[in-house]
């Protein structure tokens, strides 16, 4: 079941259970210490994968112009490691994307994409708009998804 709320709608232990679940795929397992909150999430939807009670895919959706001008964004998107290459991530793209394009009048989404992601997210119609760049050491590439295109 995939579930789509505003910050501002959940409740502490799902928000609790989402930053617990970010810091276990982004800090712990990818080595890499950075500060995931980022004051961000107030200004974002909220899209999490759950099965038998437990929340095992996520991603946030970022109101418009406030990464990128004209545009939302995506990040933080994940999948427990004992549940990849099931298809739960291409699941949650396609839900949270198509949430964003019927909610907002923003037709252009923007990512920063880890480099290894690339053809994943051009599998959902995101297109390649930058070189390689580290973010928090680790290469990335921007990629954008435009409707009107």
């Amino acid at each position: 079941m995939i579930v789509i709320k505003h910050y501002d709608m959940l409740t502490k232990s799902e928000l609790y259970a989402i930053l617990k679940l970010r810091n276990e795929v982004f800090i712990v397992e990818q080595t890499c210490p950075y500060q995931d909150i980022d004051m961000l999430d107030q200004k974002s939807y909220h899209a999490y994968y759950k099965k038998n009670d437990e929340i095992i895919g996520y991603a946030r959706l970022i109101d418009p112009n406030v990464v990128y001008p004209n545009s939302l964004a995506i990040g933080r998107v994940l999948v427990k490691h004992s549940y990849r290459n099931q298809g739960y991530a291409k699941k949650l793209m396609r839900k949270l994307m198509s949430f964003a394009f019927e909610t907002y009048k923003e037709t252009r989404i923007t990512i920063s994409a880890q480099s290894h992601l690339l053809k994943f997210y051009q599998t959902l119609g995101f297109k390649k708009i930058s070189d390689p760049y580290l973010e928090d050491n680790i290469p990335h590439v921007k990629m954008i998804i435009d409707k009107k295109k």
